[in-house]
């Protein structure tokens, strides 16, 4: 008798917390965090601010979040909350 094996999937989520973060800081706006990521080397547009505050990124380097972090005093974890669940 031949036993198959099948291997279960996970479906995997996450949570860009970046403006809840920002709020409890005090910054309400992407322009309050534009400056603060040009300090850090980090020059991007307005809109890209924006996008990067409004929506969910699917990519993100590593410098801009390392710059997040720093400016928000959290860590990688704060910023992203991790989930994942059997797939039906």
């Amino acid at each position: 008798m031949i036993q198959v094996v099948t291997a279960k999937r996970r479906q995997v989520h996450y949570r860009w917390r970046l403006r809840e973060i920002m709020a409890s800081r005090g910054l309400f706006s992407t322009t309050d965090l534009a400056p603060l990521l040009i300090e850090r080397g980090i020059e991007r547009s307005q809109a890209q601010v924006w996008r990067l505050v409004t929506g969910t990124p699917e990519r993100l380097s590593l410098q801009v979040l390392a710059a997040l972090c720093d400016i928000l005093d959290v860590t990688p974890a704060d910023l992203i909350v991790t989930s994942s669940a059997l797939a039906p």
